[in-house]
């Protein structure tokens, strides 16, 4: 697997932008190694504008650890349900890590939903990036084993009978649908932001729960093909895939990207929010 993503790093190293995006959406059915390899690309990195600052004001949930099978303990910033509940909403952070904008949406996710606990997940094990090199750095030297583990252990804490919803925004929109794969028959629904697409058939096959897929007409790296063949993947699976794609560039749900759409954003969120409230209804 290691040499799959080196392979992949290498390829992208020596080809122009246009060429490296061909190349990474053909040349591993590892979805996320794929989106990992980005990272050695000047034209993604300089695509990312430093996020800019923001600090969290009355936090409503706090820092916990729990274990991860085979290797260090995991963090989490989790947000109690108001009252004892089995359902979790699994957030999965962008490329900059666990940062105050994650936890802040993870803040407005409980609010909107009081009966669910929320769980933002730290892939990045503490390191938080505030610019582009080190978020390139930090996304690069994840481990599919690593961020698995870092995954199964959040659903082992979220418990046997949780019901479990996943929500992720780029680097962590792929790792969203990764996680409700991951999640068996205990997934109720999954909702990833212009995330890098699973295209192996057999894990397609084994999701259990409805997706949601936000993605962005301009988008050069998840771009509209990757988006369709998705869609026809989807459909060979037997699986129910929604697509909603505006009119808007990558990270256009970031409000601390220079991409940032108001407009866009606002309705994408009603769309997500709507989505996972009728799949934590549904029986």
């Amino acid at each position: 697997m290691k040499k799959l993503l080196l392979t992949a790093l290498c390829c992208l190293a020596f080809l122009p932008f246009s060429q490296a995006q061909s190349k990474m959406s053909c040349c591993s059915k590892l979805s996320t190694e794929n989106f990992a390899a980005f990272a050695s690309v000047q034209e993604f990195r300089s695509g990312h504008d430093n996020p800019l600052p923001f600090t969290l004001q009355d936090a409503q949930g706090q820092m916990i650890s729990y274990a991860v099978a085979g290797g260090d303990s995991a963090n989490a910033y989790l947000v109690k349900a108001k009252k004892a509940s089995n359902k979790y909403l699994i957030v999965v952070h962008e490329w900059w890590g666990l940062n105050d904008y994650i936890k802040k949406k993870a803040d407005d996710l409980a609010k909107a939903m009081p009966d669910v606990n929320v769980m933002a997940v730290d892939l990045y094990d503490g390191k938080i990036a505030e610019n582009q090199e080190d978020a390139g750095k930090y996304m690069g030297e994840l481990t599919t084993e690593r961020a698995t583990g870092i995954l199964k252990g959040g659903l082992t804490y979220a418990g046997k009978k949780a019901e479990i919803q996943t929500i992720g925004w780029c680097f962590g929109g792929g790792w969203s649908l990764q996680t409700a794969i991951l999640a068996g028959k205990n997934a109720k629904g999954c909702v990833m932001y212009y995330g890098m697409p699973e295209t192996d058939m057999k894990k397609l096959k084994s999701l259990k729960c409805d997706v949601l897929g936000i993605f962005a007409k301009k988008d050069q790296w998840i771009t509209p093909k990757i988006v369709a063949d998705f869609q026809k993947n989807m459909k060979e699976a037997g699986k129910v895939l929604t697509v909603k794609q505006f009119d808007a560039d990558h990270a256009f749900a970031n409000p601390s990207s220079p991409n940032y759409n108001n407009k866009n954003a606002a309705a994408a969120d009603r769309m997500a929010l709507d989505f996972l409230k009728k799949h934590y209804a549904a029986k």
